[in-house]
């Protein structure tokens, strides 16, 4: 399942308008072949920032996945610190399975150039993954961007880290694992303000419960309202 939380944390540390945008990705990998679109949006306010997105999965019979995402981050004072609170949750209609809800608690430090072509973010978080056998866990998510060619090139991208008790699966069968690794860098090519085309790759470890590390590209495009 993939996650865009670009805006959000690009943005975080900024006074800013708010934006939101629509993704599609054709995820054409062997044992994939699907699209996924994605909705995005953020909001900032005098007490921080909110965002959302909404992922689905599509096959030739409709959605197959979903997942949610919210999060906001809360400071009515300057500096780069912020209080991170966040919810994840979804369901898998193939298999079927619930994607059990998250809760996370944390703090995020933000940094941007004076000229936001450039910035990053880190967040360390305690997560509760209920109906989980070990619910109590923590996360560590960092998030990048860079704008090039007077804005016309753009690299962004996030890596998250995090403790689950959970099951992956190979030819040899299932086995039990304590952590999860997920980084998903996107190259953007500019058209103009409001659209976009690119690719996304999706490197993960242990996530999804597929054993060891993988490698998911897509070609995407994407426009902002």
């Amino acid at each position: 399942m993939k996650k865009f939380t670009l805006i959000f944390f690009l943005l975080a540390a900024a006074t800013v308008a708010k934006s939101q945008n629509v993704q599609l990705h054709y995820d054409f990998s062997a044992d994939r072949g699907y699209l996924t679109t994605t909705v995005e949006k953020f909001a900032p306010d005098q007490y921080g920032s909110t965002f959302f997105f909404i992922d689905f999965n599509h096959s030739v019979d409709g959605p197959t996945e979903a997942y949610w995402e919210l999060a906001r981050e809360l400071k009515n004072w300057d500096g780069p610190l912020s209080v991170h609170l966040e919810y994840n949750g979804g369901l898998n209609r193939v298999i079927p399975l619930a994607i059990n809800n998250a809760y996370l608690l944390g703090g995020t430090y933000s940094w941007n150039a004076k000229d936001f072509s450039k910035g990053f973010s880190v967040s360390a978080m305690y997560k509760m993954i209920q109906g989980n056998s070990a619910p109590h866990n923590a996360q560590l998510t960092a998030v990048w961007y860079l704008h090039m060619l007077e804005g016309k090139l753009s690299f962004t991208g996030f890596a998250d880290f995090w403790t689950e008790k959970h099951l992956v699966f190979d030819d040899a069968g299932a086995t039990e694992v304590g952590f999860v690794f997920l980084s998903e860098p996107q190259l953007w090519y500019n058209l103009n303000k409001s659209f976009s085309v690119g690719s996304e790759v999706e490197l993960s470890y242990q996530f999804a419960g597929m054993a060891g590390f993988n490698v998911y590209p897509t070609l995407a495009a994407r426009w902002t309202f």
